[in-house]
């Protein structure tokens, strides 16, 4: 009944677990952005990115500021240590931007601060476009009606709408009406923000009651503003629409969204972290429909999906799944072939169930996820929880076949294997559990499969210790059957085989070292072959997503930018794999953060799935790359990337590459970019190339001549202004219409400021005691200059960043290391540095991670057997062992090509609990033996005789039950294949070591104390 109790529990645990794609990562960053539109980048960066980095770099345990300024945008990205509560972090990260306020324009949007969330990524993104309707009023109908229906479901975040157009109130003045009648645009503008108002008024008291009042003066219609009085100097009065058009209008065009050809505008649908993708996604689709079916969204108005990310999540899931489930039967076919008994069979496979059971109870009580490291663990820990079943089981069975009594075998059995058990799980946990601990990316990434395949494998063995014994006795050993009789005597064939093999190869001293010196050589060529130049941090995902960006010469239109993106588009289509092409036109939206530039331009590509297609995504990016170069775009740049995991961030720069340059001098800096560029390019394995400050754009600059402005009164500041409303306009009140409230913005009509010479007619009114009306071109100089078109911050020092993207198969590390050639020639100048802040940097943290947690590890398992034998000379003899188990995992990822990643490090690691598994049960048969009275050889032999059949069940259960996953078949495999492939391999060399190097070990320690076990 406890049994029953613990599956029930586990079934409804799983029901409980959120389902995603990866575990939930909290990155320990927090950023900032604030938009002040129109605002060069020089400007944005003296008037906001440097007072917010003052304000912010003095936040609690922040360890780094970093900047990105751009024309109208400023970004500041605050980072901490590991660990850090990244919502307290926020709280004080809130604190100091509350006090930069004081510092900042006000101009500007209110600030957002937000933290580095990759649960903010949209999970659902629509286009909806409409042959009817204007794009004003498709933003309106998406703002205020149609996203508003999707935030009150359970798990839904945000709705944010992107592209289209905002409708707002248009007051454009006749500048030369206002100077006849005497007023000034500040006239017109004091008149509407007093005009249009509500207030309250304090509380009236009455005898017998009291009554709120409050005063309103509200715009509610368009002629309400159009008749709006205005004052004249001689006290009369005059209409707002006989010095002003009075326009509903919209905000300016700053982006173009399309979807296969469709314009439209998009929607994108937040989950709340800890949420669950696939409930979340089904919840939004089935409102969706029932919106159709009420007719509550019109005939006119078509809603297509960009991207499902619950698709891939349920497919990568499942494909997980069912790599676990074929592994888990697969172990159970070789279990059966090996011991030709199905009720035994069944005993090892009840394990399993019982084992994954607890495993989701554990799961749901530490707040984790159904991902596909979670899954991978349970795939892993499947076959690896088998292990201890089979090696009671297979003990017991040995006594029954002896003639002993079903109740002393398991007596017998349990009391000469439970301490060998218990020794052989505790390397296991000691060799994976530091990995709970760690900070960093790979913490972030790892923790929750090493969780997972912590509880499998210490469920599994309370099960094996106390369920398995009980029911192993109860099963007697019967009427032999052929099919057992034929393994048997095939097992004992091989027995015998095998053991005057092993005696005659250890009987030698010198076929002893012979074959020591054998292993060694192989595992120095091995090393060799795994530590070379083809090393990456993780393995690239083929999700058949990929990101085109298009950046177009300064001041290009956004009309001519769209021509550049249609003749892109147009390639795109005419390739089969294509699905479908999301496109942005004068810059970006990606969630919550949008980016506008006239010479911009994205597009998002949709492949067919992997099975569907010839080849890979990295291939077809290259011949599109190709492809594209053909087309000789003029003045174009085209940058086109594989999007990558998701949600995990490896590299803080733009690339996967990424190195800053640090100086004094910033033109200095931008000499020694380019030539870094110079030096780089031909290095086979990149492309797209560039850096920071490459990209230049032409900027009006305005002069003030300051001593003759402050003769007639005026203050640069005022100028500044009024330079401002002519261009972009003040929003100065607000028009309410219903329940939805929209702008009111006063600016001069496009065809008075329509170039250089109509700005230079700008109007002035002096302040020297006559007011009087003069022109801009009277106190200042304008002229068309260069300036960068983005600025990069580090730690409040600007920077220049030199990236590119890894093409075609290239890893990380050969990149690296043709780069590092290239760049040692380089002479840098006293005072300039050059550091890395891409994927290299992860992956150089990561191997020095792994190779801290490799060490801690072997020196745990150690420390475990130290304790289990009370002696050093037999842990000792097992720990030498391991490190050949690297000649199967080298020999592993070389034939499959695979790269030294992350997840083939910690498959190393975990190899170090694993392989010494059977190795500690071969000793401690050894010992046992020789504690009997055996001879040193006769008991090496005997005892590797013994323990050849469990030795092969264990190793081939979890071989096979890893099988499925190292195949990387389906969305979403290459995660985990190399961990897999990593443990399948150097699992397949151990049992050689265990077999034949462990026993030659062993003598040549041992042959000192033959005396010893005679006494």
């Amino acid at each position: 009944m406890l049994v029953l109790a613990l599956v029930v529990l586990g079934m409804t645990a799983l029901q409980r677990l959120a389902v995603d794609l990866l575990p939930h990562l909290i990155y320990p960053e927090v950023r900032v952005r604030i938009l002040d539109s129109g605002v060069p980048a020089k400007v944005m960066e003296d008037r906001v990115t440097r007072q917010l980095e003052e304000q912010l770099a003095i936040t609690e345990d922040a360890i780094s500021v970093q900047s990105r300024t751009t024309e109208g945008r400023s970004s500041v990205d605050l980072t901490f240590p590991y660990g850090k509560d990244i919502d307290l972090a926020l709280r004080d990260a809130s604190t100091r931007l509350d006090r930069a306020k004081r510092f900042l324009p006000d101009t500007i949007d209110a600030p957002v601060i937000y933290k580095r969330d990759p649960a903010q990524i949209a999970i659902l993104e629509f286009i909806i476009s409409s042959n009817e309707r204007s794009t004003v009023e498709l933003r309106s109908w998406t703002d205020y009606t149609f996203s508003k229906w999707f935030l009150n479901l359970p798990g839904v975040a945000a709705a944010e709408v992107g592209g289209g157009l905002v409708r707002e109130i248009q007051i454009l003045p006749d500048q030369g009406r206002l100077e006849g009648l005497g007023l000034k645009l500040d006239d017109l503008i004091g008149t509407l923000e007093e005009g249009n108002l509500e207030a309250p008024g304090g509380r009236l008291y009455l005898p017998q009651r009291e009554l709120p009042t409050r005063t309103s003066a509200r715009f509610t219609s368009i002629e309400q503003i159009t008749a709006l009085p205005i004052s004249l100097p001689d006290g009369s009065t005059i209409r707002l629409d006989e010095v002003a058009q009075v326009v509903d209008s919209h905000e300016d065009e700053r982006l173009r969204v399309r979807l296969n050809d469709r314009p439209g505008l998009k929607l994108s649908i937040q989950k709340q972290p800890g949420a669950n993708t696939l409930d979340v996604a089904e919840m939004v689709h089935t409102r969706l429909d029932w919106l159709r079916s009420q007719q509550l969204i019109p005939e006119d108005i078509v809603i297509e999906a960009v991207s499902d990310q619950s698709i891939y999540v349920s497919q990568a899931v499942n494909n997980t799944v069912i790599a676990a489930s074929s592994g888990a039967l697969l172990a159970m076919i070789v279990v059966y072939l090996f011991l030709g008994s199905l009720r035994r069979t069944l005993i090892i496979g009840s394990v399993i169930p019982i084992a994954v059971s607890a495993t989701f109870i554990l799961m749901d009580v530490g707040g984790l996820t159904l991902n596909i490291m979670t899954l991978g663990g349970l795939t892993v820990g499947i076959g690896m929880l088998v292990d201890n079943t089979i090696v009671m089981l297979e003990n017991i069975y040995r006594h029954q076949r002896e003639g002993e009594r079903w109740d002393e075998a398991g007596r017998h059995a349990a009391g000469e294997i439970n301490s060998a058990i218990v020794a052989s799980t505790s390397t296991n946990l000691a060799a994976i559990l530091p990995f709970l601990f760690i900070s960093g990316l790979i913490g972030l990434l790892f923790r929750e499969l090493i969780f997972t395949i912590s509880a499998a494998i210490f469920a599994s063995l309370l099960v094996a210790l106390t369920l398995v014994p009980s029911l192993a006795v109860r099963v007697p050993l019967g009427q032999i059957s052929p099919l057992r009789k034929h393994i048997d005597t095939l097992i004992r064939a091989l027995q015998l085989r095998y053991g005057n093999t092993l005696e005659r190869v250890i009987a030698s001293t010198g076929r002893r070292v012979f074959m020591v010196a054998l292993f060694c050589s192989a595992l120095f060529i091995s090393l060799q072959g795994i530590l070379g130049e083809n090393q990456t941090f993780l393995p690239r995902l083929d999700d058949g997503n990929v990101n085109i960006h298009i950046t177009g010469d300064s001041g290009i239109t956004m009309t001519e930018m769209d021509q550049q993106v249609a003749t892109i588009e147009a390639l795109l289509n005419e390739q089969p794999e294509v699905v479908s092409i999301f496109s942005t036109v004068g810059g970006f939206i990606f969630g919550r953060s949008q980016y506008e530039s006239s010479n911009r331009g994205s597009l998002v590509v949709q492949l067919t799935p992997r099975s569907q297609r010839d080849s890979n995504t990295d291939s077809w990016v290259a011949k599109m790359r190709k492809l594209v170069a053909k087309q000789q775009l003029p003045g174009i740049k085209v940058r086109i990337r594989t999007r990558g995991v998701r949600g995990i961030r490896i590299s803080s720069g733009d690339d996967d590459i990424s190195m800053r340059l640090q100086g004094p001098d910033l033109d200095r800096l931008d000499e020694l970019a380019y030539q870094i560029v110079d030096q780089l390019q031909g290095v086979e394995g990149i492309s797209n190339l560039s850096h920071s400050s490459e990209e230049l754009r032409q900027e009006l600059a305005v002069t003030i001549d300051r001593d003759r402005a402050a003769t007639l009164g005026l203050s640069a500041k005022e100028i500044s202004d009024a330079i401002q409303l002519a261009i972009t306009g003040r929003i100065v009140t607000d028009y309410l219409e219903g329940d939805r409230s929209y702008d009111i913005r006063v600016r001069l009509p496009r065809s008075e400021i329509s170039g250089i010479e109509s700005l230079q007619q700008l109007l002035l009114y002096t302040n020297n005691g006559e007011q009087q009306a003069i022109h801009l071109r009277e106190v200042a100089q304008i002229a068309l200059v260069p300036a960068a078109a983005q600025i990069m911050r580090d730690n409040q020092q600007r920077i220049v960043e030199v990236s590119a993207s890894l093409s075609g198969s290239a890893t990380l590390g050969e990149v690296l290391q043709h780069i590092d050639s290239r760049l040692s020639e380089l002479q840098l100048p006293e005072g300039y540095v050059i550091y890395e802040a891409g994927a290299s940097e992860t992956l150089k943290r990561g191997q020095t991670t792994t190779t801290m947690l490799l060490g801690l590890a072997l020196f745990l398992v150690f420390v475990v057997m130290a304790v289990q034998y009370e002696s050093l000379r037999n842990p000792l003899i097992i720990l030498l062992a391991i490190p050949f188990t690297l000649i199967g995992v080298a020999t592993g990822i070389n034939a499959l090509e695979l790269p030294l990643s992350m997840p083939v490090w910690l498959g190393v690691i975990m190899l170090v609990g694993i392989v010494v598994n059977n190795a500690i049960v071969l000793v401690e048969t050894i010992e046992l033996l020789r504690q009997q009275g055996s001879l040193l050889l006769e008991a090496i032999v005997e005892a590797a005789r013994i323990r050849l059949r469990p030795i092969l069940m264990t190793t081939l259960t979890t071989i096979v039950g890893l099988l499925p996953l190292a195949l990387g078949l389906g969305e979403g495999a290459e995660m985990l294949r190399p961990l897999a492939v990593c443990i399948v391999f150097g699992l397949s060399f151990s049992a050689l070591v265990t077999l034949f190097l462990l026993p030659a070990i062993y003598h040549i320690l041992h042959s000192d104390n033959e005396a010893a076990y005679q006494r």
